[in-house]
This record gives structure tokens, sequence and C-alpha cells, in this order.
């Protein structure tokens, strides 16, 4: 395990682009980090391997070692190309924070994989710490404690997440509609069982807006909270 974290770092914080020793390398990070989201895309995670990679490059697995150190570290830059760079953020904490989430949500739903590959204890890449730096950033003067500051962006990010977990088991419709869908099934013969479930059925109006209102609940939380520190 040391040894894959100090891979990792290597790989994603590293100065040398190229080979650790060798010619003028023929590859370049960005390119195999390319390839393999390219097969993650395509065929999920699964199909991603040292092997799969060299393969689609026209190289040998052995000379992809020369630049990665095994699929872990591979894994990690490939996620981290996949985020790219947060946006620029502009005008109000609030407003930030609301574009830097539906900012945040294409790149999960695009790269469904990233969910599987960011989640527990890992060293987290530039563009992964660069997307923290502008939410935290974006909440630097509003009176929340550091810890307070860290943990509106866990929660924000879990909410994203939440969102793309759904999108991507259930690509050809919205979550929204198939959980309608499906509720109205079973309350049709056992609706007797869950009253209010049932009444509030009847009166909902699907129209994919789960991540908005959860937004807006959490930063309506955050107002508030920041309402408290004010002078």
């Amino acid at each position: 395990m040391g040894g894959e974290r100090a891979g990792c770092i290597e790989v994603l914080w590293g100065s040398r682009p190229g080979p650790r020793r060798g010619p003028k390398p023929a590859l370049s990070l960005s390119r195999i980090a390319r390839t393999g989201i390219e097969v993650a895309d395509a065929e999920g995670l699964a199909a991603v391997s040292m092997q799969r990679v060299a393969g689609e490059l026209g190289f040998t697995k052995m000379s992809l070692y020369r630049y990665v150190p095994g699929k872990a570290e591979l894994v990690a830059l490939m996620a981290d190309l996949a985020m790219g760079e947060p946006p620029a953020l502009h005008g109000f904490w609030r407003d930030r924070l609301d574009a830097w989430a539906r900012a945040l949500l294409p790149r999960f739903v695009q790269h469904p994989w990233v969910l599987e590959v960011t989640t527990g204890p890992r060293i987290p890449g530039p563009n992964e710490l660069a997307w923290m730096e502008a939410a935290v950033s974006a909440l630097s003067g509003t009176g929340l404690r550091g810890s307070e500051q860290l943990d509106a962006v866990v929660v924000l990010v879990g909410h994203v997440r939440g969102i793309a977990q759904q999108a991507a088991a259930t690509p050809d419709d919205s979550p929204e509609r198939q959980l309608h869908t499906s509720l109205a099934d079973l309350l049709r013969d056992h609706g007797d069982r869950y009253p209010a479930v049932t009444a509030a059925l009847a009166e909902a109006d699907f129209h994919d807006e789960a991540l908005d209102f959860g937004l807006a609940r959490i930063l309506d939380g955050l107002a508030t909270l920041i309402t408290t520190r004010s002078p």
C-alpha cells in the first residue's frame, strides 16, 4: 500500500513527464491516461488494464511500466484527467457554489467510473484538489470555520454524486420519472399500506428537479449558518 501511495504521488504530482529511464519518451502520461479513459467510458473500469491500454496505444505492456508503475496509478491519473479543471467562479458565495456543483455533475455523468474511484482515502490529483480549492475559496470570508467550509464541500459533493449515480443507473430516462413509474406500479396494489407516500406521489410533478431542490436546500442551510456568524 505504501508503494502504491508513493507511486500515485509520483504520477500525479511528479515533475518528470517521461519514463524513468531509457531513450527519448515515445509516450506521455496524458496520452496514456486519455487512452485509459476511452476504454473506461466505452466498456467500464473493469476493462482497463495495463495490457489493454498498451495494446490500444500499439505498445507492449512492459513499455507502459516505464511511465506508470501499475493499474492503481493509471486509474488515479485517468480520474484526475477526466475531472479536468474547475470553471472560473464569479459573484456571491451562493452563486459560486451553485455554478460549481452544476459544473461538477457532467464530469461524473460523462465518466461514471470516476464515481467508483474517487471514494475513500486516496491521493487526490491536481485537478481534484483544484475543484476543492474553488469551492472552499467561495466560502472564504463568510465567517464559517475551516472545518465547516470543508464539510460544506463534502455535503455538496455528496449530493452531486448521488444525482450522478442515479443518472448512471437510468441512462435512458430521468431518475425522477423512473421512481414515479416504479412507485406508481407498486402503490396501485399496495397504496392502502402507505397512504402518505401515495398522497405525495399523487401531488408530485416530476421534472428532473432533484439537483435543483437539493442544491437549494443545502445552500439555504449554509446561508442560515453564515447569517448567525455575521456581526
